[in-house]
């Protein structure tokens, strides 16, 4: 039995000549806004329109055929869409090529479309050439200069005229995404591709005046046909963000003044999980207000009444006051989202489709069509089920089958493969291979892909994607993956790292309740028999579509690292979820990444990789690590932005993001010699002179002090008479315990204590308010990991630049084993910025005395041997590295001066 529905009269339009020659309508205004690190690359249509033309004529003054294949490949930008035109114009046929394409994907695309040329970007080209082709293509770069021999505008020629092709005539060449193996070839004909600007123009879910964000990437036909061909055949705005990042799309938003935007449903879950993040991080009563409006709006939107934009007009404000409609596409819309996205006021679209259909075979305009389903087929399409042999168990209803479809759009079949086109249809019908049903108006329900259907043992029918979409609604679960292997259900479990990090405990139980607890509201045979757990993300497309054929492969790899404990090294691009391979696109994200790996190669480095628990990143590591990426890519990361980092994910996008303001990085050591452009009115405060009452406070504690260390540690002080009374100096001891700060001060005398202030970590010397009292009296200033290293560093220099003495110690934290520890790049930076004379001190005895873990000192006697002032240039000679900066030399030669005065003192 069939069900089928046929709807009204198909749209005319035939080619995509129209598109071609609207390029060229005078007074048409902006075609395209790419937003660049600092303002933005706007294009008019007049412009894009003499691009085009010369590309034309210039392609075919280079022998390029009606026809023949040509490749674009590089991210979104004016150029590319240029190029795209450009082929079509002169008859030749765009192949648009992935750029997260790994080697093996690639040569065979670019072998199989037999490309003669392709546009593309510099940072490509040591991919291309490492394929090994039989025929090299000519290569045309987008981004190189001008004179290069490969820069695309050499292509450049006489405008030609467009010459109207037949509507059957190849128009693109796409490759599928690769869900279920290596990409098959999708050609794509003038009349398909034609047919999809026309069906929006006629939906009328797009309006003059709209400027449409684009914040995909162009391989894929979505993106393709409705963000691009659409706009521009329309005579709108397309905007095109910087860089596919979150931060980076939010910016075009507003930037760009869009007003829709054609994403994913990926997109559209991170736009409201960042929301509610915000909220979360602003306390519970904002968080539970927000939660009663979402209801109340919801609720009104059920009844007719969308007040949801005046409910949240200060988030329209804040996110894009001119945003009104969100298409989704690509993959299915979870619809408790797109009611989500409706009760905060925005318009949802949804369309369903598929590569070989040019996409658009539904559509369900802004309210017309329950979320659950993708709405009716297009004017021109016909839909219809084919029940026979369809799943009726396991809770699927009646008149489930496969969806087949005919119409315009559909294409004839997959460039040198028979007999996949021989089984992709069925009497004339594209069998789609997504099981679906028709309620009574019309409307398509999809009920999953046809071949990722389970059959469990008792004979019920499982979707995998409602399973996963169960257990991920846990908050310690991530990502699932759901198959099957000899009966039961599988799954490999990507947890929630935040989550687990705030339960502390063994990972592997934790998440196992969660699959138990979600497991209770399911039926049995939707529940996961084993499952393994990975800290990778799952395998994705790039429109979030996961690889389900990987998933056996990475269960049984996740077994044999033992649940998570994965290899050393980082992980590939390949194995990286698209939002993640998107953002290491970027330059400075990808410079970032490969520093890190190679700084740390005994750790297991991924995106979710915590800096601070996963790789040992403390406070003065921070400030290395922060120094090197001033250094290399002259961009600053202030600590307010370090503070917020969790995540190795997290570090990259504030890289890309202080990058893209523009803001050049003043060096750490000019920083530091202005200290109070760079330290906080909050830690101001602990350099402030104490008053009477708490010097004299003072005076009685270093009295205490001196009683305890000269009686029960039997302290002895050499070298001492070295020091100048008057002389200002940097002092830098060993650390062995928390009895050497007492130690070091006795040894000092109460005089120079008195204008000589201490670094003091805050975990040990502020961590509740006695110690605070006791650190001001001290004249302790806070060395703080959350605060940020070059701030602390800068409470130092302030006080050397007041005219005190300083104390500090270089290795940062307490020896572990008693044995003096590598220098922190702190002290090398203090005497770069504050060239005084610093003076090596050596503390012996006080681990003895009060040993790591203990709280109760013993009578122990403690030694502290003062070295003679050096010069920071003597330093700097004695120093290893030849190469190497000048504070690394100066905390070497440092280092070297304590050593010897350690191994005097033994």
């Amino acid at each position: 039995m069939d069900q089928s529905m046929s709807p009204r009269t198909p749209p005319q339009g035939e080619t995509l000549q129209p598109l071609l020659e609207r390029l060229a309508r005078p007074g048409s205004g902006v075609a395209v806004i790419a937003l660049r690190r600092q303002g933005a690359d706007t294009w008019s249509y007049e412009r894009l329109a003499g691009e085009v033309a010369q590309l034309a004529g210039g392609l075919r003054d280079h022998g390029i055929a009606p026809g023949e294949p040509v490749a674009v490949m590089a991210e979104p930008r004016p150029e590319w869409i240029a190029a795209c035109l450009g082929i079509i114009a002169c008859g030749a046929v765009v192949v648009p090529v992935d750029t997260q394409f790994n080697d093996e994907t690639l040569r065979h695309v670019l072998e199989d479309s037999e490309v003669r040329l392709i546009f593309t970007v510099r940072r490509k080209l040591d991919q291309l050439g490492r394929l090994g082709l039989e025929r090299s293509p000519r290569l045309a770069l987008f981004d190189s200069e001008a004179w290069d021999e490969n820069h695309w505008g050499r292509l450049a020629g006489e405008p030609a005229p467009f010459e109207a092709p037949a509507p059957e005539a190849p128009a693109a060449l796409f490759y599928t995404s690769g869900t279920t193996g290596p990409p098959k070839g999708v050609p794509l004909s003038h009349r398909n591709l034609a047919f999809q600007p026309i069906t929006i123009e006629r939906a009328g879910i797009v309006r003059g005046g709209d400027r449409v964000l684009l914040p995909l990437p162009l391989h894929h036909v979505y993106p393709f046909a409705m963000g691009l061909l659409a706009p521009l055949w329309l005579g709108l705005p397309v905007v095109i963000p910087e860089a596919l990042t979150g931060p980076q799309v939010l910016r075009a938003i507003q930037e760009g003044e869009a007003t829709v935007i054609i994403g994913v449903p990926r997109l559209y879950r991170a736009l409201v999980e960042g929301i509610e993040t915000r909220l979360a991080s602003a306390g519970r009563v904002p968080k539970t207000a927000f939660g009663a409006l979402l209801a109340l709006s919801g609720g009104l939107n059920r009844m007719g009444l969308p007040l949801g934009r005046r409910l949240f007009g200060a988030l329209h404000r804040q996110f894009g006051p001119r945003l009104r409609l969100l298409a989704s596409g690509g993959a299915a819309l979870n619809p408790q989202l797109g009611r989500t996205l409706q009760a905060l006021g925005w318009e949802v679209a949804i369309g369903y489709g598929l590569t070989e259909t040019a996409p658009l075979l539904t559509l369900a305009r802004p309210g017309e069509a329950p979320l659950e389903s993708v709405g009716r087929p297009v004017p021109g399409v016909e839909i219809r089920i084919d029940t026979t042999g369809a799943p009726t168990e396991g809770g699927h209803a009646s008149g489930v089958g496969e969806i087949l479809a005919r119409g315009p759009n559909v294409f004839e079949g997959y460039r040198h493969l028979p007999e996949k086109t021989a089984e992709a249809f069925a009497e004339g019908w594209f069998r789609t291979g997504d099981l679906g049903r028709l309620d009574r108006h019309g409307n398509l329900f999809l009920l999953g892909r046809a071949s990722t259907l389970l059959v469990t043992e008792g004979g019920e029918n499982v979707q995998p994607e409602e399973v996963e979409e169960a257990y991920q609604a846990h908050p310690l679960i991530r990502e699932i993956g759901v198959f099957q292997r000899d009966g039961p259900l599988l799954g490999v479990v990507v947890p929630e790292s935040r989550e687990l990090r705030r339960l502390e405990g063994e990972a592997e139980a934790h998440v196992r309740g969660a699959l138990a607890e979600v497991a209770r509201g399911l039926p049995s045979y939707q529940r996961v028999g084993e499952f393994a757990l990975s800290r990778e993300p799952l395998a994705r497309t790039r429109l979030g579509k996961l690889q389900r054929h990987l998933l056996a492969e990475r269960f049984v790899r996740a077994r044999r690292e033992g649940a998570g404990e994965a290899p050393a090294g980082p992980l590939s691009l390949n194995e990286m979820a698209p939002d993640d391979r998107e953002l290491l696109e970027q330059p400075p994200a990808r410079l970032l990444w490969d520093w890190l790996a190679a700084r740390y190669p005994q750790h297991r480095l991924t995106p979710d990789t915590s800096p601070q628990l996963d790789l040992g990143v403390d406070s003065m590591e921070w400030l290395n690590l922060t120094m090197e990426i001033g250094e290399r890519l002259g961009v600053e990361l202030d600590d307010e932005v370090i503070a917020r980092v969790e995540s190795v994910r997290d570090l990259l996008h504030a890289m890309v993001e202080a990058t893209g303001t523009g803001k050049g990085a003043m060096a750490p050591t000019e920083r530091l010699k202005r200290p109070e452009a760079v330290i906080s009115e909050r830690q101001r405060r602990w350099l402030r002179p104490l008053g009477p009452g708490l010097r004299a406070l003072q005076r009685l504690i270093y009295a205490l002090d001196w009683v305890v260390m000269r009686g029960a540690f039997r302290l002895r002080v050499q070298g001492a008479e070295r020091l100048d009374p008057n002389a200002q100096y940097i002092f830098a001891p060993n650390h062995l315990s928390h009895l050497d700060p007492f130690a070091v001060a006795i040894a000092l005398g109460y005089r120079r204590v008195r204008t000589t202030y201490w670094g003091g970590w805050t975990g040990a010397a502020f961590r509740n308010a006695i110690l605070r009292f006791g650190s001001r009296i001290a004249q302790v200033v806070p060395v703080d990991a959350e605060q940020g290293p070059l701030s602390s560093l800068a409470l130092g220099a302030a006080v050397l630049k007041g005219g005190y003495s300083l104390v500090w110690f270089p290795e940062g934290g307490r020896s572990p084993d008693g044995e003096l520890q590598p220098f922190k790049p702190g002290i090398g930076l203090l005497l770069e910025s504050t060239p005084l004379p610093v003076v090596p001190v050596v503390v012996v005895g006080s681990r003895k005395a009060l040993p790591r873990g203990t709280r109760i000192p013993r009578p122990v006697p403690i030694e502290v041997r003062v070295g003679a002032p050096v010069d920071p240039d003597q330093l700097e000679r004695e120093g290893e590295g030849e190469g190497e900066l000048r504070r690394d030399r100066l905390a070497s030669g440092l280092h070297r001066r304590v050593a010897a005065l350690l191994s005097q003192s033994d």
